[in-house]
């Protein structure tokens, strides 16, 4: 069964990190460009990060990342990161990590004091 499953999100103040992951079943990681999407309330879902598939390695970051998160990849876990710091509080939103037509369930981030 193929699947994505997000988890790490959490409550974390202005300025602090978190790490999220997408843990991928029934195909290898590195095969299709995986992902990260947000989507705040009341807001459309939004493109985060992605990194490259077949292997390769191309990562791309929205603008409003401005260097505070870093996507990679951990083949031998199949599993996807996004590390996440300097927070903000716009930062706040549900995670998706994305893969083709296939999404994850979402975790949820809020940044708040």
């Amino acid at each position: 069964q193929l699947q994505l499953v997000e988890s790490g999100g959490g409550l974390v103040q202005p300025g602090g990190s978190l790490r999220l992951s997408c843990a991928a079943s029934g195909f290898p990681v590195d095969y299709y460009a995986i992902g990260w999407f947000r989507q705040a309330p009341g807001k459309e879902r939004t493109g985060v990060s992605c990194i490259s598939g077949r292997g390769g390695s191309t990562i791309f970051y929205a603008d409003f990342v401005e260097g505070r998160f870093t996507i990679s990849r951990d083949n031998a876990k199949n599993t996807v990161y996004l590390q996440m710091n300097s927070l903000k509080h716009e930062d706040t939103a549900v995670y998706y990590c994305n893969a083709g037509w296939l999404w994850g369930q979402g975790t949820q981030v809020t940044v708040s004091s």
